[in-house]
């Protein structure tokens, strides 16, 4: 079984634990577009084009199923991928799991980025999954981009901004950007009121992961031995994870794996 899961930088890395989780023994494959990245402040016209190089990129090397590592070009270029690659490889879109969210009963925030907050989309799946629940849109100024570069001063710098917009009675907080599940537990601390219950995060890299296998029908298998191989491509081009990918355990998980050549 190949997996392949494709991102502007390592937002995918995420979905890319999730999928080793359950099937240890899948081969994954990794386009990155780092000549490209950060894909949010592009034109969706600009961004779809590079998602389809970097699809077409991951799709060169056979997978079953491809999976896009993130929030934002699924917005506006799954339409394209799937018109392009299925029925051969199914292609799997990455959504805020806002359904789930709201299913708790709220408050809920949506940390999302400026470009995806208040966005038509967003607001679309409030309405539709969030109807009667509370919901605050927070806009995270530069998240992404500290969690992509490791840089731990401008993450919490960001992660304290966001906390400040967030409502002090919220239980729940949807991760809006596939980046921020990689720094999680941070959030859960900013945002986390003395004396409130558990704050409640909701990713989607498990929901991601699982869909892809149900797509495929693979059962899930955490049991199988870890002898899934790992090959990253770099705008199309084999090299390695990034650096900072290994600043996060998710990307250390997938370095301790054996590299196909």
């Amino acid at each position: 079984m190949k997996i392949a899961l494709m991102d502007s930088g390592i937002g995918l890395l995420a979905a890319t634990a999730a999928v080793r989780r359950l099937r240890p023994d899948a081969d994954l494959v990794l386009s990155l577009d780092p000549d490209g990245m950060p894909w949010g402040p592009r034109t969706p016209q600009d961004l779809t084009g590079r998602a389809v190089a970097v699809a077409e990129a991951a799709a060169a090397h056979g997978p079953d199923a491809l999976i896009i590592g993130c929030n934002t070009a699924t917005v506006h270029a799954l339409t394209t991928l799937r018109a392009l690659l299925e029925p051969g490889i199914p292609v799997i879109g990455t959504v805020p799991a806002i359904k789930p969210a709201a299913a708790g009963g709220g408050p809920v925030a949506i940390w999302a980025t400026p470009a995806t907050t208040g966005s038509p989309y967003q607001r679309g799946l409030i309405e539709d999954f969030a109807d009667g629940v509370t919901v605050t849109e927070v806009p995270c100024w530069g998240l992404a981009e500290a969690v992509e570069h490791a840089d731990e001063t401008a993450i919490d710098a960001a992660v304290a901004a966001a906390a400040v917009l967030t409502p002090e009675d919220v239980t729940t907080v949807v991760l809006g950007c596939t980046h921020y599940e990689l720094v999680a537990d941070r959030i859960r601390a900013a945002v986390q009121r003395p004396g409130r219950p558990p704050l409640v995060l909701h990713g989607s890299a498990d929901a991601v992961a699982a869909q892809a296998l149900r797509r495929i029908g693979a059962p899930a298998e955490p049991q199988e031995a870890a002898l899934g191989t790992v090959t990253v491509l770099l705008g199309g081009r084999e090299g390695g994870l990034p650096e900072p990918a290994l600043a996060y355990a998710e990307g250390r998980l997938l370095q301790a794996v054996s590299t196909a050549t």
